[in-house]
């Protein structure tokens, strides 16, 4: 029987039966039918310490004893309260502000209803929002519309508002970026948002700290707004818990998701700074933040990143994310002369290549080729068209990544 599930960004009349899953364990899925296949994407880069990660499975077991979803509309718990307070003391100080919601697109969306409320509610008339090329920052309307215009949205287009955006920093031409972002921000722009030191679905696109210390100082200077989309990036994956402290800054407002359970469980916060707040804080209800979801703040899924929040307190993982960093580091190094590769990076522990090919780009043909080749090695690594990346979770070992590399420099010739 066909099953009757739509599965997300597949093409159905292309892909093949979807692989039923059994458990996971660690760094790796274990297939119904016995095969042990590595996660090398972290599952869409939300896993962060492993698979099932013992205090985060027990801190979920433990709080479905006495909680489920409640309204959060008058209403608060316990997992919320102390996990708001946890966030506040590990985020970029100046922060203090917690809003929940349910997914990285969501939290967006928060943060630029947040920007667009304070402008409205302060008295000026400020709506443009500035974006980065190559940018993603979710599926909803408002944060596709803020993301990289193609095929992925091209048939949504009726329903994006419009935003200007300057280039991505590509090595020679930083300066270029710098000065669109000043042309952009003399105009009053509301907002600028980015993904620090990463682009993640625009193809694993890399730059310097001190570039994004030098566009904050932009925004502080023409008091535009900065907005941090750092779903991807948070929680370790740049060597920082916070790509933003490699830079020194703090964001106006600060996106967070998936890592924020380590994985487990879906849950996202908008984080700002408490002038956004006060902006909202009135006793004319048409200033009030109008923005919910049903399941606000679920209390089983706040336990999981408190529970997220005690593992990074309790264990090494300041050091496991250094030691993977240089694990990668040492396992890309000789792709960077390899003449089949080109634009080999990394950023803490995350690793991309881009394999020569005659079509480049989010659809190109070998991208689903590769995705194949991986899998028959065991391997969920899942191309960004022709650019390969490893994003794996931090408790990878060493055996486990040696065939993931092995099989990307396999796949160059056998696919060539």
């Amino acid at each position: 029987m066909t099953s009757p599930v739509w599965h997300p960004f597949t093409q159905h009349a292309l892909a093949g039966a979807m692989i039923p899953v059994a458990r996971t364990q660690g760094a790796h899925l274990v297939a119904e039918d016995g095969r042990r296949i590595l996660d090398g994407i972290s599952s869409w880069w939300v896993i962060t310490h492993g698979h099932r990660h013992p205090a985060i499975m027990a801190a979920i077991r433990e709080a479905t004893q006495s909680l489920d979803q409640i309204i959060f509309a008058g209403f608060t718990h316990a997992p919320a309260e102390q996990l708001a307070a946890g966030l506040l003391k590990v985020a970029p100080p100046g922060l203090t502000r917690v809003f929940y919601s349910d997914s990285g697109s969501t939290s967006v969306e928060v943060a630029l209803k947040m920007a667009l409320g304070f402008w409205r509610n302060t008295g000026e008339a400020r709506s443009r929002i500035v974006v980065m090329e190559a940018s993603y920052h979710g599926d909803t309307i408002g944060t596709m519309s803020v993301g990289e215009r193609g095929v992925f949205n091209a048939a949504y287009a009726p329903l994006l508002f419009e935003v200007e955006r300057i280039p991505f920093p590509a090595p020679g031409r930083e300066e270029a970026t710098l000065a669109a972002l000043e042309a952009a921000c003399t105009e009053a722009p509301a907002a600028f948002i980015v993904e620090p030191l990463v682009l993640g679905a625009g193809g694993m696109l890399m730059y310097k700290p001190d570039l994004l210390k030098a566009m904050h100082a932009i925004c502080a200077r023409h008091g535009v707004l900065f907005i941090a989309d750092e779903v991807m990036t948070g929680w370790g994956r740049t060597g920082t818990r916070f790509a933003c402290e490699q830079a020194g800054i703090v964001p106006d407002i600060l996106c967070l998701s998936k890592g924020l359970t380590g994985g487990a469980l879906p849950l996202a916060v908008t984080l700002c700074k408490e002038a956004i707040f006060q902006a909202h804080y009135s006793d004319d209800r048409t200033k009030t933040f109008f923005h919910s979801s049903s399941y606000t703040a679920n209390p089983i899924a706040c336990a999981a990143a408190l529970a997220n929040l005690a593992v990074w307190d309790d264990e090494p993982v300041a050091a496991r994310i250094a030691a993977l960093g240089a694990l990668q580091e040492e396992l890309i190094a000789p792709f960077r002369d390899d003449p089949r590769f080109e634009n080999v990076r990394r950023c803490g522990t995350i690793a991309a290549l881009d394999l020569k090919a005659r079509d480049a780009g989010y659809l190109a043909g070998i991208g689903p080729l590769l995705y194949d080749f991986f899998l028959t090695r065991d391997l969920l690594i899942r191309p960004l068209g022709n650019t390969l990346y490893l994003m794996p979770p931090y408790c990878v070992t060493r055996a486990d990544l040696e065939p993931a590399y092995a099989a990307i420099a396999a796949a160059a010739d056998a696919l060539a």
